[in-house]
């Protein structure tokens, strides 16, 4: 073989290496996903089963809806602490407006999603104009919210027994369960206002430079509002979703789902600084966290051991994301 055959040879092999490491830099999360499934299909030969994959989506379904939303505030450069405590409360007023109002069914759901958004309309106000950064404005709905849950349902779970729109949302129709489809819907849906509407335009550019994005006309308040507007009605769905299942609204539903839809958002490769994320990164980044409980179970390990596990997981998303960060100032 000649020098220059050596020479192009290696150049291939050198093109094909980097071509590797930029498809795993960039999909990371789905690289993770796949060799987690592949392992898992040996280990615990009951994972493949129909089954076993239905209960994964349902399980991933709620913390995926609550994720959609985050999604649009990280980008955004911002945080939403209170998803867990709006849905509980979003899906309590839904169940509460029905049973012991008489509302009907459809519109104790429309009350709920209502009730979401203006919950994050109260935190995209005191961030924007009181310039309450994220973290607190959102610290301080979330003890709202769940304050407020506490109140109106004096502690007890409410029953949507007689509620079937409410509880259409944890059904499962010829074998298809309904938190998957809505996990799919609610995902389309925020991958259209992110990716083909001026909205998401001004989201991504809010988060990358806002004092660029002002001077480009964009309105700064009116973005910083609508995301946790979103948010907000993202998770009442997911509070939807959870009553549906369990035929009732309960006072504690959700509690901590905040920490695992922020984890999905980052380990699907969206930046805490802003500027950077996408829909489909975190999806599988709220299938990655169902797939890991989801053979945690399989395996009979301890449930305090699985919060460990999780934790060391958003560990390491968090840590990845400031190492890219690093690389990118460099």
């Amino acid at each position: 073989m000649s020098s220059s055959q050596t020479d192009t040879a290696r150049t291939g092999g050198s093109n094909a290496v980097n071509a590797v490491k930029r498809f795993v830099g960039r999909n990371g999360a789905l690289v993770g996903l796949l060799l987690l499934g592949i392992v898992l299909s040996f280990i615990a030969p009951s994972f493949l089963t129909a089954t076993n994959l239905l209960n994964v989506g349902i399980q991933a379904s709620t913390i995926a809806i609550l994720a959609f939303g985050e999604t649009f505030v990280i980008i955004a450069a911002g945080i939403d602490l209170s998803v867990g405590a709006v849905a509980a409360f979003s899906s309590m007023i839904a169940a509460y407006t029905g049973a012991m109002m008489g509302v009907p069914a459809w519109l104790t759901v429309i009350i709920g999603i209502v009730v979401g958004g203006l919950f994050g309309a109260l935190s995209g106000i005191a961030n924007a104009f009181l310039r309450l950064p994220s973290f607190i404005a959102t610290l301080a709905a979330m003890s709202v919210a769940r304050g407020l849950t506490l109140v109106v349902s004096d502690g007890r779970p409410v029953s949507t027994s007689r509620n079937a729109v409410i509880n259409f949302f944890g059904a499962t129709y010829w074998g298809i369960p309904v938190p998957i489809v809505m996990m799919v819907i609610m995902g389309l849906i925020a991958s259209i206002i992110l990716n083909y509407m001026s909205a998401g335009r001004s989201v991504y550019a809010v988060g990358g430079n806002m004092e660029a994005s002002r001077l480009s006309g964009i309105k700064i308040h009116g973005t910083q509002i609508m995301v946790f507007v979103l948010s907000g009605v993202f998770a009442a769905v997911a509070g939807l979703v959870i009553a549906g299942r369990l035929h009732s609204a309960q006072p504690q539903a959700a509690q901590g789902y905040e920490m695992d839809a922020i984890a999905a958002v980052v380990i699907g490769g969206a930046s805490l600084s802003g500027g950077k994320g996408k829909i489909s990164g975190t999806f599988v980044g709220a299938i990655l966290l169902a797939l890991i409980r989801n053979g945690l179970n399989i395996l009979n390990v301890s449930s305090f051991w699985q919060q460990v596990v999780i934790g060391l997981v958003i560990a390491l998303a968090v840590s990845i994301d400031t190492l890219r960060r690093k690389q990118d100032t460099h």
